[in-house]
């Protein structure tokens, strides 16, 4: 998809979830759609380069607006900054490494959404499921002797 492309479908997407189209709300979408899990500071540096004037403050403000709307993900793993994600609404898991902090998405293993069922469901509808796995990933595995 070309970059006026690109920037047309996250319009599209802001509308759709009824929040106004800004340059920093158009951006800050971006990087996510194209970035994976990034921490505010992460957002922040990617997108003052071409927005010089928007703030880490502002950005922090962009970020609770679109997980507000659905359009993007916050997941806080445990001594962690908040990490968030353009990929929404397919209750997918988190594995962290504990070496690097590396994340990377695990789809549902076995059964519908929300993948697991409680034993006891307490009253409780259950919506969604949060699982964090922790271990090393390859590339820490091979650097641990």
């Amino acid at each position: 998809m070309g970059r006026d492309a690109q920037a047309d479908d996250l319009e599209v997407r802001l509308r759709l979830a009824g929040l106004k189209v800004t340059a920093p709300r158009v951006a800050v979408l971006g990087v996510l759609a194209t970035s994976g899990h990034l921490d505010a500071e992460a957002v922040f540096s990617q997108v003052s380069t071409p927005l010089p004037k928007t703030s880490l403050q502002a950005v922090y403000g962009v970020l609770a607006a679109l997980v507000s709307a659905g359009l993007v993900r916050k997941i806080e793993p445990a001594g962690s900054a908040a990490l968030y994600e353009a990929r929404v609404g397919d209750n997918h898991h988190h594995m962290v490494c504990l070496n690097c902090k590396s994340v990377e998405d695990v789809d549902c293993v076995v059964g519908e959404s929300p993948c697991l069922t409680p034993s006891n469901m307490n009253g409780f509808a259950v919506q969604t499921a949060e699982i964090t796995f922790w271990g090393l990933c390859s590339q820490c595995q091979t650097a641990v002797p």
